[in-house]
């Protein structure tokens, strides 16, 4: 993928998005519910996708068999999605009222969370994703939770400009949140990425990231490509290739202290154990970070 290329929400990365936004939908719907969006459901319905996206838990058990990638990829998002939806509101309950969400795709947290008063919430992603969300929110009459600002702008390119444009206060502690990105970054947009967010947090800033071990051999796996494949979209020409050096270290070159652990023990820590669990599960991170 090359970086003038953009996705709307029928396209590319784009499918993804609505394919998450379709298990969060689907998690919405369960009884024993990790989190409430009441939104998810209305950007499937609105979009001109071919896929038949389930929507219910009802759903998906038709479409899928127990080692069928939506039964496996439900079996995350519920999860992944209460785990940083915590981390943010914690640090926002703590007194870090400046958020900015990374890729935010279509999940809804500054219009599904309960947010502190005085919190200000910054959604970047590419153009034509923020311009649909906003569509189907305004259409749904969504009000927001928070001083929300959608801020467009490609995370390939001069993100941290626009981000400054938009009204952020790099002299403010921020709490940033980088959740299914790093994945469609090149090798040397990660490393401006963590770099600029190092360079605009004040001290007492925070961060949360979604960091898989070796991507590429992930995506080798059958299941994924045909999974891919359903979708129309193929998943390895959308990931950049090249060497990355690993989130540790890039976090400890920066001087952040930072702990990590595995999907399966989020998942354990809010009672919902992986089964079935996705092909990638092992190597699935959840990163935490403090600038001190």
């Amino acid at each position: 993928m090359t970086a003038d290329q953009q996705w709307d929400i029928v396209s590319g990365v784009g499918v993804t998005a609505l394919a998450v936004a379709a298990g969060r939908a689907v998690e919405t719907a369960r009884t024993d519910a990790l989190i409430a969006d009441p939104y998810a459901a209305a950007f499937v319905r609105a979009a001109p996708s071919t896929v038949p996206f389930p929507l219910t838990p009802e759903e998906l058990r038709e479409r899928s068999g127990p080692e069928e990638l939506w039964a496996l990829m439900n079996a995350y998002l519920g999860v992944r999605s209460r785990v940083f939806d915590d981390f943010l509101l914690a640090a926002a309950r703590e007194g870090v009222h400046q958020v900015v969400i990374l890729a935010s795709g279509l999940d809804t947290r500054p219009y599904r969370l309960e947010w502190p008063e005085g919190t200000r919430c910054f959604e970047l992603d590419q153009p034509l994703v923020l311009d649909f969300k906003q569509a189907v929110l305004a259409q749904e009459g969504a009000p927001a939770g928070c001083r929300h600002t959608p801020v467009p702008v490609d995370l390939r390119e001069d993100w941290a400009t626009a981000l400054d444009g938009a009204g952020f206060q790099a002299s403010r502690p921020t709490a940033w949140l980088a959740e299914g990105l790093l994945p469609y970054l090149p090798p040397d947009a990660e490393e401006r990425l963590f770099k600029e967010i190092d360079r605009l947090s004040a001290p007492g800033s925070r961060l949360a990231v979604e960091y898989i071990l070796d991507v590429g051999a992930e995506l080798s796996d059958e299941l994924l490509r045909d999974g891919g494949s359903e979708l129309g979209v193929d998943l390895p020409a959308l990931l950049p290739e090249g060497e990355r050096r690993g989130l540790a270290e890039q976090l400890s070159s920066l001087g952040w202290e930072h702990e990590s652990r595995s999907a399966h023990e989020s998942a354990r820590r809010h009672g919902r154990p992986l089964d079935p669990a996705p092909p990638s599960a092992e190597k699935i991170r959840h990163v935490f970070a403090h600038r001190p």
